[in-house]
């Protein structure tokens, strides 16, 4: 695993992953709480992975974050249910579900992908090619989730519950859904991957519309509406990016190596599109923590 790609990873297990999780309200089971808390010390052994030489060891200190990834996904089921279960009151029939919101199926993503990047973490500090992906796939797949899985669901569903409106609902759908596109397209082709990247590109592009357009407008200081500004503009160049990737892979023409993608895409939605957007959405629900602009309803 390259110096920058560790890097990015340490960013994503140390400040994302945790930061994201402290912004999600709503039906919290005990074990997220749990979680969040304790996410710093679950994730050093697998940070200290990175750099170890890929061996049973490595593989080893790598599991113990994969297990914290799965305790994460296994608590989206479990929010879901309680998100879905009806009032106490108000006279609901026997089995009645409440509908699910469009950011709540975000969330749940965010929830549940970081799973896939921790087994790719172990399969790689194994030296082990995991359903016959080579390691150097493997390698990526662990940025690519914390960042286009956890922290793009969640900046979708945010955005989503702060300016609701047909944008953000496809966005809110669409992140998720061109994630699992893009996560199918490994087991199919490349136009399958292709098809992810267009989808998952169309509900990012939605994200940064919103965000440019009404969030960055209505940001009480400078310092907030200049860091969701960086996200909006950064989020549209890295997706070209992707999309030029995916269009490349498909069809064979000229287009960007990996190495080359990890250091333009790969940092800029690191540095330029997550981090600035958790810091700034932070901030809004300091400055602001009523019930309209509380990520999701306590």
């Amino acid at each position: 695993m390259s110096v920058l790609v560790g890097l990015i990873v340490m960013l994503g297990m140390f400040v994302i992953v945790p930061a994201g999780l402290g912004l999600i309200d709503g039906p919290r089971p005990r074990g997220l709480l749990a979680l969040r808390r304790a996410w710093p010390l679950l994730a050093l052994p697998g940070a200290v992975a990175l750099w170890l030489p890929r061996s049973p060891a490595a593989a080893a200190l790598a599991a113990v974050y994969a297990l914290a990834t799965l305790a994460l996904a296994i608590c989206a089921p479990v929010r879901l249910a309680a998100l879905l279960r009806p009032p106490s009151i108000g006279g609901a029939p026997p089995g009645a579900l409440r509908p699910l919101a469009p950011s709540e199926v975000a969330v749940f993503t965010a929830l549940v992908t970081p799973s896939v990047a921790g087994l790719a973490l172990v399969a790689e500090r194994a030296g082990h090619e995991l359903l016959g992906f080579d390691l150097g796939i493997l390698a990526l797949t662990v940025p690519h989730f914390h960042f286009a899985g956890f922290a793009a669901a969640l900046v979708a569903g945010l955005v989503c519950r702060t300016s609701d409106g047909p944008a953000t609902r496809f966005a809110a759908l669409s992140v998720p859904l061109g994630t699992l596109l893009v996560l199918a397209g490994y087991f199919v082709d490349d136009w399958a991957e292709l098809a992810g990247a267009v989808v998952l590109t169309a509900g990012m592009w939605a994200v940064a519309l919103t965000t440019w357009r009404d969030l960055r407008t209505g940001a009480p200081d400078r310092v907030t509406r200049g860091l969701l500004a960086v996200s909006a503009v950064v989020l549209v160049a890295t997706m070209l990016l992707a999309l030029s990737w995916a269009l490349g892979e498909a069809t064979g023409l000229p287009h960007p190596d990996l190495t080359w993608m990890a250091a333009t895409h790969g940092l800029g939605n690191a540095l330029g599109f997550a981090l600035c957007s958790l810091l700034a959405w932070r901030r809004l629900r300091a400055t602001a923590p009523s019930k309209e602009t509380a990520p999701w309803p306590v």
